[in-house]
Order: structure tokens, then sequence, then C-alpha cells
């Protein structure tokens, strides 16, 4: 899975690493996943414990968005076949399909493409009547994928505003609660828009906590979040964002604009929401492997937060801890965690959340003298505006006190460094998006 693993698997604590990463990314695999939940048995459709007789619908339409939704797309034609009618997925990567229209589209600032792709989802959800079955495939990355302007709104506006909400340190919740009140399509409008279908939502989580409104901005799922609470991201930020957008959010939050819908809204009486795979999916499978590789595990959190290098030295602190005291866990140990972190840009380097956590894990390493290996990914093979997934360090990847990497921290630039210390990891995008998964090994103390 990883380029030039080989050199990567310097030693077997490296190796393991890698072994732990590459679980959890397969374990998350659309078809995987969809083998795991969906089964057609004569004409009844499965999907986990619900069941749909597809006798009861004229149409099984498949409607989808995100980095995923395109394996998604064909692995339900290889469980469901003819029984799919039609279908549009927009996309990063194509998939073979025959029935289900796969368009590629941009991650992660929406482009034109992206529009012309959700506006056919749109129609073709705007055509299902209540005889019709949608399944509705809403994976990580359909908030940038999926995108249709609001009313008043251009692409520009959406592409400036994304823009300037990933560089201001903004969770991906909030960043959210903006997106959906400058779309047509999210925070619960794509089920407005195909109802009175029923719509079975099919869902692979990239959100820390799994939260159905906010995996793909929540499109059809109600939505707790307001204009108001979109304008107060806006005003603990101060993102550049344009006029068109700041005044469109003001105008929602003075009661000038419908709101998105609400749990008591009609629209949601015949919707189901499944989750396929999360980033505990993952998590547990690379737990298993170093389970069966001779090593004690522990799953540290699935849900870090917060800014990346804080969280990369806190792992550090905890792999110099398990070195030293045993505690929390005897080695030999792998330490496992999810979730995912931010970076609040100060400088203009090169780098991701990932990348910036390994650092300063290594730098940690080092001053501390910790004999452990590190390593940290983005799950769906692409971390921050990179063609790395992420990097793998240990104590020897930079020197005590190194000024050269404390450098390339404060100004976000971490790509060159790690490049040069052979420690970066690239394997293209991977077909899934589950959030960050970080490895730590330490072997002994």
């Amino acid at each position: 899975m990883f380029d030039d693993r080989e050199r990567r698997a310097k030693t077997d604590a490296h190796d393991v690493a890698l072994a732990c990463l590459e679980a959890g990314i397969r374990a998350a695999h659309p078809r995987q996943v969809v083998t795991d939940a969906v089964s057609l048995e004569g004409g009844t459709l499965h999907v986990e414990e619900t069941t749909y007789d597809l006798a009861d619908y004229d149409r099984l339409v498949v409607l989808g968005g995100g980095k995923a939704a395109g394996g998604v797309a064909a692995a339900l034609e290889d469980a469901l076949g003819d029984r799919i009618d039609e279908g549009v997925v927009v996309t990063t990567d194509g998939a073979e399909t025959d029935r289900v229209t796969v368009l590629e589209g941009d991650h992660p600032t929406p482009s034109e493409r992206n529009v012309d792709g959700t506006r056919r989802v749109l129609e073709r959800a705007a055509a299902a009547d209540e005889d019709a079955l949608v399944l509705a495939v809403v994976t990580g990355g359909a908030s940038a994928l999926w995108c249709a302007p609001a009313e008043g709104l251009s692409l520009s506006d959406l592409q400036a505003t994304t823009d300037a909400l990933l560089e201001s340190g903004a969770s991906i919740h909030e960043i959210n609660a903006v997106r959906k009140h400058c779309s047509a399509i999210k925070g619960g409008r794509l089920a407005r828009e195909a109802a009175p279908a029923t719509v079975a939502t099919l869902a692979i989580s990239d959100v820390v906590g799994d939260d159905p409104s906010v995996i793909g901005s929540g499109p059809t799922v109600a939505d707790p979040s307001t204009f108001d609470d979109a304008l107060a991201v806006l005003e603990q930020y101060d993102p550049a964002v344009p006029d068109a957008v700041r005044g469109r959010l003001e105008r929602g939050a003075a009661g000038e604009r419908e709101e998105t819908p609400t749990d008591d809204d009609p629209v949601f009486d015949r919707v189901d929401w499944h989750l396929l795979a999360s980033g505990r999916t993952a998590i547990d499978a690379a737990r298993e492997v170093a389970a069966e590789r001779g090593y004690r595990t522990a799953l540290l959190s699935s849900r870090v937060r917060g800014e990346a290098s804080e969280a990369g030295r806190f792992h550090a602190a905890i792999a110099d801890e398990i070195a030293t005291t045993g505690e929390p866990i005897d080695p030999p140990a792998v330490v496992c965690s999810g979730g995912e972190t931010t970076v609040t840009v100060r400088g203009d380097g090169t780098g991701g959340p990932n990348q910036e956590f390994a650092l300063a894990a290594a730098l940690e390493f080092a001053d501390a003298g910790t004999d452990a290996v590190c390593a940290s990914v983005d799950t769906d093979g692409i971390d921050g505006p990179t063609d790395a997934c992420g990097a793998i360090v240990d104590g020897g990847t930079v020197a005590d006190g190194e000024d050269a990497a404390r450098r390339a921290l404060a100004e976000n630039d971490v790509y060159g460094l790690l490049e040069d210390r052979g420690a970066l990891l690239e394997t293209g995008y991977t077909g899934t998006n589950v959030n960050d998964l970080r490895v730590l090994v330490v072997d002994g103390r």
C-alpha cells in the first residue's frame, strides 16, 4: 500500500506500524464495508438490521457524494446488480460502474464540475416520487464535492469561503455550519428535495463522533445548526469570506432566509440513516493486527481534536511514559488513536496536519530520548495540499533541539524536511476516508 514500503519499514517497530495502518485503511474500504453491511435475499434488501422490500418500490436510485462514493456505488452494483435502476455520484476518483454515473469533482476547494455534478444529483432527487427508494451515499469529502450554491451566491463565493475557513483553525463542525447555510443540498436539503421518496443513507464517517448532521454536512438529516451559529463562526475566527456570504448569513440570522430543516420536518418521515464505517473501524483493525504480532494494544482516543503539533507532542509523552514506567500499558505496546486535528496556518510553507503531528512527535522523542515509532496518516491518502498521506518518525528522525525542525513547524513547512529524512508516507487516493489514523509502537523499556 505504501510507496517504497521496504525502506520505510527499517525496523520491526516500523514494520508493525505500517501493517497496522494498512489494515485500518483496508477495513474501511467501501467494498469491505458494503459487503459487511448490505445484502440482497430474494426481493429483500438488508442494510445492517433494516430491511426494505423492493416490491414496494418502482425504482431504486443511488445518489452519492464524497471521496469514497464511487467505491460504494461500485460495491452496491456488485451486491444489487440490476435491481439498481440508475444513479449519480460525485467523487474525487473514478470507479467502474454500469448503472450509476460516476462524475469526478475536486476537493477540498469546490469547482465548476462539482456544481454541475451536484445539480445532476438534485435533479434525480427531485424526480424521485413516493414509489422510489433512494440510497444516499454520504462519505468524507461530500461537503466539498456536493457543491450547490444557495440563491444569491456563486461558486467563487463558496471557494473563497472554504479556503478561508480551512486556514482559520475552525473545526469541521464549525466549517460545516457555515457551508450548510450557503448550500442548496447540505443541512437536510437533499432529503427535502427527494421527499416523498424513501431515503436510506449509507454513510462512511470522516468526522469525530460520527454525528450524522456533520458527515458531508448532513444532506439527508435534520440540521441542529442555525444561521446564528454560522454567523458566530465568522465572528470568532474572522475569516476573509466574501461580502455575499456574510450578508446571506446576516439576513438568515434576521429571519429573512428559510432555515435548514429541523427534526420535526415531515421530509424526514421516510428517511433512515446507516453508519457503514468510521474511524473506529480502522482503529479496531489496526489493533487486531498488532495483537496478532504479539503486542499489547490500547486505544488512546478515537476523538483526538485540536492543533496537530500539540496532539503530536502529547502522543510522544504517552510513548515516553510507556517506555519509562510501563504505564498505562506495558511494552511491547501499540497505542492507536483517531480523530481529526487541525492546523492554524501562520506560515506559507507546505505540509499537512498528519505531517505536523509526526514532526512534533519526533522532536519530543529526540528531546526525551524516547525509543519509539509514531506513524500518522489521513486514511484517504491525502494529507493537506500534498501528495503524502502522512509520515512515520522515530527518535532519530530529528536531532535533539534541532532548529530546522522547530522552524519548519513554526512556518507550517514540514513537508520538505520530512521528505529529506525519508519519513513521508505516500499511497495516493485509497478509496476511503475515515479521518486520521495514528499508531505508536514501543518495543521495550
